[in-house]
């Protein structure tokens, strides 16, 4: 990872990042990075609407976020023919912050670089993809690069080598206190969260339901999650399960997920947000990966999080190889994943949680 000059008397740092929960989880350690490097400076994110509130009153090296209006390209998908550029009123007051420095950790830079190099930071780092328009220091976007490190180059470009591999989260107690009105202080349970935007990165609800039920069985109570638009999903799990489970959809904010799942014994899912989300908090984690994205978003550590792949990259129906073209079938392309492979994987990551957690209460009582 090459290491560049830290920059003189930075006194504020903007750092473009808005995109998904799992992208923001990513770049984590990218900003632990930067905050170490640059102790004094002021961190802020440009992002969207839901950064803003999630990160509000959060500890962490984000100091605030700004919220972008709606840019073609950044903070909205680029459409053929549709023209949404950054208002110039909205450019002016970004100007005013008198950033000494603006990093691009977006993307490969197509939209996202002319848009930094307008914010008259001193210096610009940041991604670039062949084609995209230079930055003051850049690196190489290739797809086919772990988000971690990717956005641990970047970071490295202005002289903040990592102090962190694995994203790391703070869970506030409204987090908590919100979790608690779902599931209540006490109760053992684990996660399991059966969706994902892309169909072919979701395993069965059929092994999901059969899964549950041996989580029921050894003990813990069973929490399904997801947002409004995976309602039919969770349904269709806990219908298929023979034990209750409690369907959780919709139920908390972002900030109540994240306490939800810090609460958890273990947090059970496909390659999504909420799983990247649980590995930030601390909570041990099984997740499904589809392919390449192992590549792109695997955890870096396997003690407590572990990940299983599927490399099924034909359709199961017509047999068309899903990597640059996609056939129409809404299917399952992960259900090459073995159901006891999973619950293997699972039961091990709980008993190692177990051990630690025996381990840790034994040396607290000791030092007491």
């Amino acid at each position: 990872m090459r290491l560049g000059e830290r920059v003189a008397g930075v006194r504020k740092i903007a750092v473009l990042r808005a995109n998904a929960i799992g992208d923001l989880v990513f770049s984590l350690p990218a900003f632990a990075a930067l905050k170490a490097a640059y102790p004094k400076a002021e961190i802020v994110l440009l992002a969207r609407e839901w950064h803003a509130q999630f990160l509000a009153a959060r500890p962490g090296p984000i100091d605030r976020a700004i919220v972008l209006p709606p840019i073609s390209g950044i903070s909205l998908p680029e459409r053929p023919g549709e023209d949404h550029r950054a208002p110039p009123a909205f450019l002016d007051a970004l100007r005013a912050e008198r950033f000494d420095v603006a990093v691009q950790l977006h993307g490969g830079g197509k939209a996202s670089n002319p848009f930094l190099a307008q914010l008259g930071a001193r210096v610009t780092a940041g991604m670039r993809a062949p084609g995209s328009a230079p930055l003051d220091r850049w690196v190489r976007y290739v797809y086919f690069q772990h988000e971690i490190l990717r956005c641990l180059e970047v970071a490295a470009l202005l002289g903040a080598p990592p102090v962190a591999l694995e994203p790391e989260l703070a869970v506030t107690a409204r987090d908590l206190a919100e979790s608690e009105r779902v599931v209540s202080a006490g109760t053992r349970y684990a996660v399991i969260h059966p969706g994902a935007t892309d169909e072919r990165r979701r395993w069965s609800s059929e092994r999901y339901a059969r899964l549950g039920d041996r989580l029921h069985a050894a003990g813990l109570r069973v929490v399904l999650t997801g947002d409004e638009s995976e309602a039919e999903l969770v349904r269709a799990v806990a219908h298929a399960m023979r034990a209750p489970a409690l369907a959780a959809v919709g139920a908390v904010s972002l900030g109540g997920l994240a306490g939800l799942l810090a609460r958890a014994r273990i947090a059970v899912g496909n390659d999504t947000g909420p799983l990247h989300l649980a590995r930030a908090v601390g909570t041990p984690s099984v997740t499904l990966y589809w392919a390449g994205n192992l590549i792109n978003g695997a955890p870096a550590t396997r003690h407590l999080h572990r990940a299983l792949g599927s490399w099924q990259l034909d359709c199961p129906r017509c047999g068309v190889a899903n990597v640059e073209v996609r056939c129409p079938h809404q299917l399952s392309f992960l259900d090459r994943v073995r159901y006891e492979d999973v619950e293997e994987q699972v039961f091990d990551v709980l008993d190692l949680a177990a051990d630690q957690a025996g381990t840790s209460s034994a040396k607290s009582a000791s030092q007491a």
